[in-house]
């Protein structure tokens, strides 16, 4: 997972909570709230971090507190994110994120900046994310099910090609490591999906072993 940094919200959002009778359900600009999540998560999935794109068919706006016990948080856009489809229509063993979330609590919110989502996890070579207490670990792995099969190989497969790159070129200065980790987590376009299993890795290498 990795940090969100919330923008400003669309203005029909802003728009829609001061009329009577508004819930998420009525909200029409749906689309235009899809397009600001998708932006300000740099194309990621707020969980998996594999690419979204901001049309109904290939995300869905994920409510951290559901709306079906948390109703006066379902248009607060602190709230909001934007998630795969993880497998929608499929048996729950193939579902993740969102769809496989539904109405269940994650701990720590990637929007929430005293969260600091990228402390809470790891990854092990193999592409396992593991969290750091075992009540944020249940909830990567039975609520979320971040360590599908599937997900797993995507996230090997980006820390492969970090190891690799790093292989070829060590030993090398602290400066260089940090300008790739900027080259691949930083900026202000859209993120390679995964590129934070690779940042997160290459971090480690400027830490004396």
């Amino acid at each position: 997972m990795r940090a969100i940094t919330k923008g400003l919200e669309p203005q029909s959002l802003t728009e829609h909570r001061a009329e009577q009778h508004c819930d998420y359900d009525n909200y029409q600009a749906k689309d235009e709230l899809r397009v600001a999540l998708v932006r300000e998560q740099r194309g990621l999935c707020c969980y998996c971090m594999g690419r979204i794109r901001g049309e109904a068919i290939a995300m869905k706006v994920e409510h951290w507190k559901c709306q079906a016990r948390f109703p006066g948080e379902q248009l607060t856009y602190q709230n909001l994110l934007g998630a795969c489809l993880g497998g929608h229509g499929q048996p729950a063993h193939l579902q993740h994120c969102d769809t496989r979330k539904g109405d269940l609590d994650v701990r720590w919110n990637p929007a929430e900046p005293t969260h600091q989502i990228e402390t809470r996890v790891k990854y092990d070579p193999d592409g396992t994310i593991r969290a750091n207490d075992a009540v944020f670990d249940g909830h990567v792995n039975d609520v979320l099910n971040l360590n599908l099969p599937r997900l797993k190989n995507n996230r090997k497969g980006v820390l492969t090609a970090a190891l690799e790159w790093w292989r070829a070129r060590k030993p090398l200065p602290p400066g260089r490591i940090q300008r790739e980790i900027q080259e691949r987590t930083g900026g202000d376009g859209e993120l390679h999906p995964y590129s934070q299993v690779a940042g997160w890795w290459l971090a480690k290498k400027l830490v004396p072993q």
